[in-house]
């Protein structure tokens, strides 16, 4: 069987010969160079221009909105800037709390380390009694340190209440 190549209109036909053009001479071809308007660019005339008018026309006010968007975030963030700061703050406070909780969590599936744990609160809060809370002098040793502690935070003026 042999091939029966059919003519489509949807390629060019092109001979397998190759064509010949003629050659120009490179050194008989000038060249004018216009220095009196320097930078001058010519302007491209396209048919495809009034096709894009349309476009030009929606794109236009997305564009200005675009480009005076940096000052409008920039004038809103000074305008409210102690009330961004403190929904930053709350948001990152809720979020951290969140991922302790989640990390809590894990660990406290894992098998026998939640009931070691619980040991360990035990063990301290027993060592806690006996060390501060047993005896009245110790009490008074306690007292004593948690008034420093309250004078270093806030002040040596909370030592008098």
């Amino acid at each position: 069987m042999e091939p029966n190549p059919q003519k489509s209109d949807y390629t060019e036909s092109t001979s397998p010969e190759p064509v010949a053009t003629p050659a120009k001479n490179l050194k008989d071809a000038q060249v004018d160079v216009n220095i009196d308007q320097p930078g001058a660019i010519a302007q491209f005339s396209s048919t495809s221009r009034s096709t894009d008018q349309p476009w030009q026309e929606l794109a236009q006010p997305v564009f200005e909105f675009l480009s005076k968007l940096p000052g409008i975030i920039s004038g809103f963030y000074y305008e409210y800037q102690q009330g961004i700061i403190i929904f930053g703050l709350v948001v990152t406070g809720f979020i951290g709390v969140y991922i302790t909780l989640a990390v809590l969590d894990a660990i406290n599936d894992i098998p026998l380390l939640a009931p070691l744990f619980e040991l360990v609160g035990i063990a301290y809060t027993a060592w806690f009694i006996a060390r501060y809370l047993w005896k009245a002098e110790s009490r008074k040793e306690l007292a004593h340190e948690f008034n420093s502690l309250k004078g270093q935070l806030f002040g040596r003026d909370s030592l008098d209440s």
